[in-house]
């Protein structure tokens, strides 16, 4: 299994898009330790992406894989501060970094 596997965004995170990322991105985390999700593409992002997130999160703390969101876009930084849920994505290290590599 890869150690590390970066997936990037570059559709909404709404629900006119949550239910085909829903399977991509556990598929996605299903294959790797590690997965970076890159969000620096996302324009929008709703309560049903928000959701998809805390749910991409719980599935790898129950796995016991790493989660980090890389390049958040303006709108996903915002939704997840307005929402207060940094410490729900963890915060050491900063779960929202720079740009993926």
């Amino acid at each position: 299994m890869p150690a590390e596997k970066i997936l990037s965004i570059s559709e909404d995170l709404t629900i006119y898009h949550a239910l085909e990322h829903k399977d991509a991105l556990l598929d996605a985390l299903s294959t790797t330790d590690e997965l970076l999700l890159d969000l620096a593409q996302v324009g929008q992002i709703d309560s049903a992406g928000l959701q998809l997130l805390i749910l991409l999160s719980k599935e790898a703390q129950r796995a016991g894989k790493s989660l980090r969101f890389v390049a958040p876009s303006p709108a996903v930084s915002d939704v997840i501060e307005l929402c207060n849920l940094a410490a729900e994505f963890g915060t050491a290290p900063p779960v929202l970094t720079g740009a993926a590599s």
